[in-house]
């Protein structure tokens, strides 16, 4: 849209904008024809801006009369986002959506420098970046520090991060299948299984030794 505007010759009228005349009537004709060049012309921005806007960005602008007004409500519409890093974002999705912004902000004329990001990106992080960001604070030249640097020791803190809360689960798990008491594991039962058998055996054996008794008292009656 800025690039349509500009190509018309009318990009200045956008940006700066024009002022109304006090009274028509006490201006020359030369300045007034001029000041009504000068509304032709924002109009004519005003009607550009329109024609590139969906139904609902332009019910945003309806109700403003010059290019310069419509416009700045425009760039308010894209820097109200959120810059807050949300929980479960990634840095590296973070930082995408906050470079989405930034470009867009750059394309309405807006100056965004890397250290004005930078900061932004650093006052946005939530807390469990808070050790890292004192620490880039103080060890690291923010001023002069680039956006890639700065997501390179975020996305190297959040591995860390994740690493961290990996092992203590892992660990667990590992105590888990390797926890072995005795009496409560598999061979305490077995052998518990081990002596009922050995015990009905025995009573078997016993069992054996009465019958054989009892047939020995039967032929000594007998004879």
């Amino acid at each position: 849209m800025k690039a349509i505007i500009g190509s018309h010759g009318l990009w200045d009228i956008v940006e700066k904008g024009y002022e109304d005349l006090a009274d028509e009537n006490t201006v020359t004709v030369a300045a007034l024809e001029a000041w009504q060049q000068t509304k032709k012309k924002d109009q004519s921005a005003l009607s550009i801006i329109h024609q590139g806007l969906d139904d609902d960005m332009f019910e945003k602008i309806a109700n403003a009369t010059r290019a310069k007004d419509a416009w700045e409500i425009l760039k308010n519409s894209v820097v109200e986002v959120d810059r807050v890093k949300k929980e479960n974002e990634s840095i590296t999705d973070y930082f995408t959506r906050v470079l989405a912004v930034v470009n867009q902000m750059k394309r309405l004329n807006e100056k965004m420098e890397d250290v004005r990001v930078v900061e932004k990106i650093l006052h946005s992080l939530n807390g469990k970046f808070t050790y890292v960001m004192v620490a880039i604070k103080e060890s690291k030249d923010i001023e002069s520090m680039a956006i890639d640097e700065l997501h390179g020791s975020l996305l190297a803190h959040e591995k860390r991060m994740k690493r961290t809360q990996q092992e203590p689960m892992e660990q667990v798990l590992q105590a888990k299948f390797s926890f072995n008491p005795k009496g409560n594991n598999r061979g305490g039962r077995g052998r518990g299984r081990g002596r009922s058998r050995g015990y009905g055996q025995g009573r078997g054996r016993g069992q054996g030794k009465g019958e054989q008794n009892s047939f020995q008292e039967d032929e000594n009656r007998s004879s």
